[in-house]
C-alpha cells in the first residue's frame, strides 16, 4: 500500500529482458534504501513491484535496487517501454505512522492514458490526459487519481479524457515535470470509486435495468 506521494525520481541503470521477465535496475541515493529488505514492495511509477536485490552505494557509487518485472505487468503498463537514463517516480510502501499526504494507492495500475495536451502558464501547469472510454466512468472532477504513482485531484473530465492541474512542486519532484506530447502514464483509478460503481452496475444488471 502507498499514498501517491513519490519521495524521489530515481534513474534506470538497465532493463534486460530474459523470456518473459525483464529486470529493471535503478539508482536512487541511499537514504531510499536504507533499512530495505529483499521482498519489500516499491512503487515504480505507481506499480507496486518486489525487490529482488539492492546494493548501498558508496563513495561516488549511488545505490541500486533490483526488480523482476513479469509480462502481465509489462502489458498493462509504461515500465516495458523505459530506457537507460530515463527518470521514474519511486515510493516505498506505507509504515506504520506514515503520514497519508495524498490518498490510498494500491499500486495495480488499471490501465495507461496518453499526454495529449499540454498548456503551461506562470506557476501552473495543465495537462490533458487521454484514455480508453471504458475508465472515465470511474474518473470524477475533483476526485482522487494515481498517475505515475502521483496522488493527484482530477480537474475537468470530458468524452475522451481529463485534465491535471499541476504545481511547481510536483513537477520538480516528480517525473511528470519531464514529460512531453505523447508520454504514456500509468493510471490508477481511486478503488473506493472503482467499487462503488461495479457494484451499481452489477445490481442493476441483475435487476434488468
Amino acid at each position: 500500500m502507498f499514498t501517491g506521494i513519490v519521495q524521489t525520481k530515481a534513474s534506470v541503470v538497465s532493463v534486460s529482458k530474459s523470456g518473459e521477465i525483464m529486470r529493471l535496475v535503478l539508482s536512487t541515493p541511499n537514504a531510499y534504501l536504507n533499512h530495505l529488505d529483499i521482498g519489500a514492495s516499491i512503487s515504480i511509477n505507481g506499480c507496486c513491484l518486489t525487490v529482488v536485490e539492492y546494493e548501498l552505494g558508496h563513495k561516488d557509487v549511488v545505490g541500486q535496487v533490483h526488480f523482476d518485472v513479469i509480462d502481465e505487468t509489462l502489458k498493462l503498463t509504461n515500465l516495458g517501454k523505459l530506457k537507460q537514463g530515463e527518470k521514474v517516480n519511486f515510493e516505498r510502501s506505507v509504515t506504520f505512522g506514515t503520514e497519508l499526504g495524498g490518498h490510498i494507492v494500491s499500486g495495480h495500475i488499471h490501465t495507461v492514458a496518453k499526454l495529449t495536451r499540454i498548456e503551461r502558464e506562470q506557476d501552473n501547469c495543465a495537462m490533458f490526459l487521454s484514455l480508453p472510454e471504458k475508465w472515465l466512468k470511474y474518473i470524477n472532477y475533483k476526485g482522487f487519481i494515481s498517475v505515475n504513482g502521483c496522488s493527484l485531484t482530477v480537474g475537468e473530465v470530458t468524452h475522451n479524457g481529463f485534465y491535471l492541474h499541476l504545481i511547481p512542486e510536483t513537477l520538480e519532484v516528480t517525473n511528470l515535470g519531464l514529460a512531453h506530447i505523447g508520454s504514456e502514464f500509468n493510471i490508477e483509478v481511486d478503488q473506493q470509486t472503482y467499487t462503488i460503481v461495479e457494484t451499481i452496475e452489477r445490481y442493476m444488471k441483475a435487476k434488468g435495468l
